[in-house]
């Protein structure tokens, strides 16, 4: 069986276009989801040139599973530096998979109050979804079995990579 192989700053390199491409039509604030999302909203603040700073909102406690996983003491708090009703979101994810952390996040956001649109881009859509959600923008759209599972590396000069796993099948 061949090693899944994905070149995660070419993807950073598309996930920066579409992004581009997405705030053209509606400029909006850069919220990343914990760890990857937000390592990839920050680069994207950065490489756009942005003003004001990116907000990280964590799925932690809107979780379907909080009664089996409880809170993780690594779990990255919420953190929304703008006033959320009638803001635009633009929130950011390195894998979409089931739909049920961007459900938790939602959940979270709207705590904060109700933002005029939210939209959704990823590096990854691996398809797999148990619930209705979509993004806006993919930089590539990758079926995966369940048993395989990966998500974003960073190293110290901020270079992404990908981590791999397949689980041994029962």
């Amino acid at each position: 069986m061949s090693q899944l192989q994905l070149d995660a700053e070419a993807l950073y390199a598309e996930l920066l276009r579409g992004v581009r491409a997405l705030l053209a039509t509606t400029p909006a604030r850069l919220v990343g989801v914990p760890r990857g999302g937000a390592w990839l909203a920050e680069r994207l603040q950065r490489d756009l040139g942005l003003e004001g700073e990116v907000g990280v909102i964590s799925s932690a406690m809107h979780r379907d599973d909080f009664a089996q996983r409880g809170l993780s003491a690594s779990a990255e708090q919420t953190r929304l530096p703008f006033e959320v009703n009638g803001a635009h979101v633009l929130l950011i994810d390195d894998v979409l998979y089931t739909g049920r952390t961007l459900r938790a996040v939602i959940n979270e956001l709207f705590d904060y109050g109700r933002p005029a649109s939210v939209r959704l881009a990823v590096l990854v859509d691996r398809g797999g979804r148990e619930l209705p959600v979509a993004a806006d923008f993919a930089a590539t759209r990758l079926p995966l079995p369940p048993h395989q599972r990966f998500e974003l590396a960073r190293d110290e000069a901020g270079t992404f990579s990908f981590d791999v796993e397949t689980r041994v099948q029962d």
